[in-house]
């Protein structure tokens, strides 16, 4: 029974919808900062906490984890270099999506993810 446990399909195929997702962690890792709608913010959230608190754990094994997901190599190693100092005493909540003014052309929602 998955009544309610649903994923947030955003409007695409499982392929196109897992490449946007690796696309937004990876941009918003390497900027720290990244508009988008709403849906979209919310749907990288729990993909980019994942990795975060893989970066936390250090082990080889976790960094293998990230480097199948993240893109970029270079941003992987530097990730799990300087995470201790950020987040080491935090315990969930690496990320804030503020909410921001509807896009002009078709009216969607549009937030703000940001590494917290």
């Amino acid at each position: 029974m998955r009544h309610r446990c649903r994923v947030p399909e955003l409007g695409k195929p499982a392929d196109q919808r897992k490449a946007l997702l690796r696309a937004l962690s990876t941009e918003l890792l390497r900027h720290g900062r990244i508009t988008t709608t709403q849906a979209r913010a919310k749907a990288v959230r729990s993909e980019v906490e994942r990795i975060v608190t893989l970066a936390k754990d250090g082990s080889l094994a976790a960094r293998r984890r990230a480097l199948g997901y993240i893109y970029d190599k270079q941003l992987v190693h530097a990730l799990f270099e300087q995470v201790q100092n950020r987040y080491g005493n935090r315990s969930g909540g690496y990320t804030r999506i503020v909410r921001t003014v509807s896009r002009r052309g078709d009216n969607a929602k549009m937030a703000i993810i940001e590494l917290v």
